[in-house]
């Protein structure tokens, strides 16, 4: 009888300063059991600030009765509060609240629980994204001697988000490395642009902001998605192709560009500055648009922006 081959064992992740930990539970006094002695472990830490809970409302009122005394030492959060739109401005809540808040070197610890019962988790298309956020946090905040827990309830996440999310945590047996797991995330082809998909002409500021408001944007909203394209062409440079489709509030832009983007990374990595750089735009990009998706092929990229 042929043997068979030994499984492939999982990868191990890099060392690096930033501790990135998963926890997951079902019930209340799981969730207890799991955040108390992390919230306990940050208070006891020597030369970091207060630790924070960034969860639900009802999960707070449990740390309240559970931590008695000592829940005036954490900084409690609603997690409706922490995570108000994208991805992308997770990372920039993070970022800024590392810069301000944070000991040296990024030392603090972070309880954080997504918002799974909303926006993060209403469809396939929010889960893609988080799972990704979940991946490249450990190539973002990697110089950063922070340490997370991230909550997983499985009556609000769901058990296939679960097991997608320990990829992303190198202490699960299961973890991926973050470009080869991000690789996967955009293995999924796009779908074809709308059968009504305009192919705009030079200047295209111009021409994204018209057509936005007639297809519904206020004034307002289509200057900002403007902007956001503007800002993506700059970065991504000459492009081959605009097309713009959608009605309000999902207007969807799209930028056929001639060479790869390359970086998984790319857009993610917040700004030393407020003011940015050309190559920076598509930072901004990130953080006004609910989508950016970027699918490299052998003839360039082709990067797709969705406003609402």
């Amino acid at each position: 009888m042929t043997a068979r081959p030994a499984p492939t064992p999982a990868p191990t992740p890099p060392p690096t300063p930033f501790d990135h930990r998963m926890g997951v539970f079902g019930a209340d006094d799981e969730f207890v059991a799991t955040a108390v002695p992390f919230l306990t472990e940050g208070l006891g830490a020597p030369g970091e600030p207060p630790p924070v809970a960034i969860a639900a409302p009802d999960r707070l009122d449990l740390l309240r009765d559970a931590l008695g005394g000592d829940v005036k030492e954490v900084a409690l959060i609603e997690h409706t509060d922490w995570y108000t739109g994208s991805a992308a401005n997770a990372v920039a809540q993070g970022a800024g609240y590392l810069a301000a808040q944070a000991g040296p070197g990024g030392r603090i610890h972070l309880l954080m629980e997504p918002v799974w019962d909303g926006r993060a988790g209403r469809s396939a298309r929010e889960t893609t994204e988080w799972i990704r956020y979940e991946a490249l946090a450990n190539l973002l905040f990697a110089p950063m001697a922070t340490t997370v827990l991230c909550a997983y309830d499985t009556r609000t996440a769901g058990e296939a988000i679960v097991e997608a999310a320990r990829r992303a945590h190198p202490a699960s047996g299961v973890y991926e490395d973050p470009v080869r797991l991000t690789a996967e995330l955009d293995a999924v082809p796009l779908a074809p642009p709308a059968p009504d998909a305009e192919l705009l002409r030079e200047p295209y500021a111009e021409a994204v902001r018209s057509r936005a408001v007639a297809r519904g944007l206020t004034w307002v909203d289509a200057e900002l998605f403007t902007e956001a394209v503007t800002a993506a062409l700059g970065t991504l440079g000459p492009v081959t192709a605009v097309r713009l489709w959608g009605e309000a509030p999902a207007c969807v832009c799209e930028l056929r560009v001639a060479r790869r983007v390359g970086d998984p990374l790319a857009g993610f990595v917040p700004p030393p500055t407020p003011e940015l750089e050309p190559e920076q735009g598509l930072w901004f990009t990130r953080q006004v648009c609910a989508y950016v998706d970027v699918r490299d092929d052998e003839h360039g990229a082709t990067v797709r922006l969705q406003y609402g």
